[in-house]
């Protein structure tokens, strides 16, 4: 006779809601604690771990997948280069931010320049 006891299971039952991977994986709520909740939009500007380019970073914009996607379209045609939406902020090749300070004010947002 075999005895059959549990050992490991690969039950639902410790995924998460939102995004389905296992709760020791999930990054969900670390993503939800970050984002801005002053309903500021912040321009930064990064050049570390980029091989010394400049990239423009975007966050505190709150919208779903898809408006996030449009909003990235237009912002990469209004500066005329590339860009990356990853999470919950958007990258934008080069430094853009007083192109972008003006568009976004223009467009009702609360716009604060930080960093160097």
């Amino acid at each position: 006779m075999t005895s059959s006891r549990l050992v490991y299971s690969t039950g639902g039952d410790n995924n998460c809601p939102d995004c389905g991977k296992a709760l020791h994986k999930c990054r969900c709520q670390q993503t939800a604690s970050k984002t801005n909740s002053d309903g500021v939009v912040r321009l930064q500007l990064e050049r570390k771990g980029r091989g010394g380019k400049q990239v423009t970073v975007i966050t505190g914009l709150n919208f779903s997948t898809q408006n996030q996607k449009q909003t990235l379209k237009r912002l990469k045609a209004l500066c005329g280069t590339g860009g990356t939406a990853k999470q919950d902020l958007l990258e934008m090749q080069g430094d853009h931010r007083d192109k972008l300070k003006q568009h976004l004010e223009a467009q009702g947002y609360r716009v604060k320049i930080s960093g160097a």
